[in-house]
């Protein structure tokens, strides 16, 4: 098997290789600690997998365990979501709590999380579907490239070909066939030496004329966020199927044409009744939805709040999140086996805050622990493509390499643990302010100094944060 450490995308990591530890491993490599996070996380994965090797008659029966996350910004709950969404093969979303709205107001509604994840899904099928079309597809448009640069020959109707009808012939019909099919013999070997040229790549700067086609459907504003959109309703796609397709010519290169020709001639092998299915199924079997900021629609315990009801939100995600149908416009989605991971900071409120019934289906709770400076110091280090890879990569496009001492990193990690600590704790996010008011001089300058080699030390931090960080006025309008 397959190391998921040498893998950078989804298309490198399989199923049988979703093992708990080498999910574990993988997230280890832009996510420091957190490890209770990351195992619940490897577990629930694993478990789609086992539960695919189940018999049909049980595997109806096991759902996802959905997971909350409770822990303070800026600590990793975002990233690993992100970091799980290249990794998995399978549908993935990450929504925004605070944008649902109760049935009944002016905004989206929970069931458009699910239409989402169903996009998100035919977008992945679709992709894999015209990476399996792409040969045909090229064929197909080279073809019409050649028809554009020279045009197949249409034999016209003439008064011999009127005598044929009523079975007559003239006499020299013979002699003017003959002609022809030489012609068209002539035409065709050059259309094949074309189309050889054009398989080698031997005329992509050439400029020609072709027929694009374009939609005739044009934009039509709908009055009311939520109407068409909760039926899962595509106008343009009603009206597309019943007005005519109009084509355009333009002008261009070869090589642009091809691009154009190559999406227009893959779209069209493509099966969009066997396209729905599959994005419904795996939607339905493999997809993960990350809730976040879930603590934000969770109303004080002490008073009312102003908001559009938040109650009423947790309420209408019940149905949700414990398995529903959800109607899209490519047909009824099941929930039943859709997994949930929820986050949130939880500051004022806590997850008992919640109501019961939602509490009830995310039977997995971990809890993130704030970051120490130690924790920083590797977060700016340790990670592939960390902090600090990112700012001496942008420093050596100028032709000067960075190089942070380790007590230079430590310093820094100081500073921004202390700034967490006396003012909002935002975690990791800190320190990308950090290091912008500590760069920032250079960053200035560079391009205009001569300087390979910029030493960072413990002395150069000190000086450039030290004021930031005990100068409480100037803090109060930094992060």
């Amino acid at each position: 098997m397959k190391d998921p450490a040498q893998a950078s995308t989804a298309s490198h990591v399989f199923d049988t290789e979703l093992t708990p530890s080498r999910v574990v491993e993988y997230l280890d490599r832009y996510i420091v600690g957190q490890e209770k996070a990351k195992r619940a996380v490897a577990v629930a994965l694993r478990n789609r997998v086992r539960r695919k090797k189940l018999s049909a008659e049980i595997a109806k029966e096991i759902s996802p365990k959905n997971i909350l996350m409770v822990g303070p910004t800026g600590v990793g709950k975002t990233e690993i979501a992100r970091r799980l969404a290249s990794l998995v093969q399978a549908p993935f979303i990450k929504v925004e709590a605070t944008k649902f709205t109760e049935v009944g107001y002016v905004g989206r509604d929970v069931e458009s999380m699910i239409r989402d994840l169903v996009e998100s899904s035919v977008a992945m099928v679709r992709k894999h579907m015209l990476a399996g079309v792409q040969e045909a597809a090229r064929e197909r448009a080279e073809q019409r490239l050649a028809d554009a640069m020279l045009p197949k020959s249409d034999r016209k109707f003439s008064v011999p070909d009127l005598m044929k009808v009523f079975g007559t012939s003239p006499e020299n019909d013979d002699n003017g066939e003959k002609p022809r099919a030489e012609e068209v013999q002539k035409k065709e070997s050059t259309r094949s030496k074309l189309l050889a040229m054009l398989k080698e790549g031997r005329l992509e700067d050439r400029e020609i004329d072709i027929e694009i086609s374009e939609s005739s459907v044009v934009g039509i504003p709908i009055l009311g966020a939520s109407g068409m959109d909760s039926m899962g309703i595509n106008l343009s796609e009603i009206l597309g199927g019943m007005l005519p397709k109009k084509s355009k010519k333009r002008r261009m290169k070869v090589s642009e044409a091809r691009r154009i020709l190559l999406t227009e001639e893959a779209e069209k092998l493509i099966d969009t009744e066997a396209l729905s299915q599959e994005a419904l199924e795996k939607a339905q079997e493999d997809g993960i939805i990350f809730l976040d900021e879930i603590d934000k629609i969770v109303a004080k315990s002490s008073g009312s709040s102003p908001d559009v009801s938040r109650e009423g939100v947790q309420r209408d995600l019940l149905p949700i999140v414990e398995g529903s149908v959800v109607q899209t416009r490519y047909g009824p989605v099941k929930t039943d086996h859709v997994l949930f991971i929820a986050a949130g900071a939880f500051t004022g409120v806590k997850p008992s805050d919640l109501i019961p019934e939602l509490q009830g289906r995310f039977p997995i709770r971990v809890e993130l622990q704030p970051l120490s400076w130690e924790n920083l110091q590797q977060i700016l280090t340790e990670p592939e493509n960390s902090l600090l890879k990112q700012y001496t990569a942008l420093i050596g496009t100028e032709g000067a390499t960075l190089h942070f001492s380790d007590e230079a990193t430590r310093e820094i990690a100081v500073l921004a643990n202390t700034m967490n600590t006396e003012m909002e704790d935002i975690g990791a996010r800190r320190l990308h302010t950090m290091l912008e008011q500590l760069l920032e001089e250079i960053s200035f300058s560079v391009c205009d100094e001569s300087r390979p080699s910029i030493e960072i030390d413990a002395d150069f931090v000190h000086n450039k944060l030290n004021s930031l960080v005990e100068n409480r006025d100037i803090r109060r309008y930094l992060l």
